[in-house]
């Protein structure tokens, strides 16, 4: 039996030419992070999830940040609207996915935009950060379609980063990772942990006390372990060089 879903999209040939926002521009080598890419896979697939692949979509190339498109909750999948319209031709492979993976379909609709990234679940509580690539309508949207889920949806502003889950993420216990710096941290509602890496507040539960992490974190790593979990490392450094972190290269679907 599987922990469930795990949809992944492989980086194109184009990957070196995605967006970057609030850092500078760096080679990317894209035969490296095809590499990364495959030993992430498998990870997921090592932690018991059941990887599929959406279906390419190489003239875009931040696609393989396949968590921007669709936001995943309890048996409904809310197609975004990304903040960057370049990204949006991404969607009909992220639709055609979790049609195929059996989940209800709504959508984030003009004038609101909407990344996947800005979407942290801790619990009911459903933390939206609100900044350069999410807007209210965004927001409101997504408050709409998930009160069917009983579900909270909380803003959060953001200051000089690219998504809220490039800020902060919650250990499996729901302890808040951060570096608060980057967000309105007290719109939360309840306390974090400051971490002294930059990729040591994004993380990924992947079912039991298995953390997913980024091998450019190893004191969190260790802190991780230190609180009772069992950190999963992966090299994700090309991607890094693109403001991209472990959350945003997969959409977690879990097992009814």
């Amino acid at each position: 039996m599987t922990r469930g879903i795990a949809l992944v999209r492989r980086p194109g040939d184009r990957l070196a030419d995605g967006l970057v926002t609030h850092i500078e521009r760096s080679d990317v080598d894209v035969a490296l992070a095809r590499r990364q890419h495959a030993a992430y896979r498998a990870a997921l697939a090592d932690a018991g999830w059941q990887v599929r692949e959406v279906d390419p979509a190489d003239q875009c190339p931040d696609a393989v940040f396949v968590e921007d498109t669709v936001v995943v909750c309890d048996g409904l999948a809310v197609l975004s609207r990304p903040g960057a319209p370049e990204r949006r031709p991404e969607l009909p492979g992220a639709e055609k996915a979790v049609r195929e993976a059996g989940l209800e379909v709504v959508r984030v609709e003009v004038p609101g935009t909407l990344d996947g990234g800005d979407v942290l679940q801790v619990g009911t509580t459903v933390y939206v950060g609100r900044g350069g690539r999410t807007d209210d309508a965004g927001v409101d949207q997504l408050r709409a379609h998930l009160a069917s889920r009983g579900r909270t949806v909380v803003p959060v502003p953001l200051r000089e980063v690219l998504h809220l889950k490039s800020a902060v993420t919650a250990l499996p216990d729901g302890t808040l990772l951060a570096l608060p710096d980057l967000f309105d941290a007290d719109a939360l509602g309840r306390p974090v942990r400051a971490v002294d890496e930059e990729a040591g507040c994004h993380v990924v539960p992947l079912g039991d006390d298995l953390v997913l992490l980024a091998a450019s974190a190893p004191r969190t790593a260790a802190l991780v372990a230190e609180l009772g979990f069992t950190p999963v490392v992966v090299d994700i450094s090309e991607y890094e060089k693109l403001e991209g972190c472990v959350t945003c290269l997969s959409v977690l679907i879990p097992a009814p």
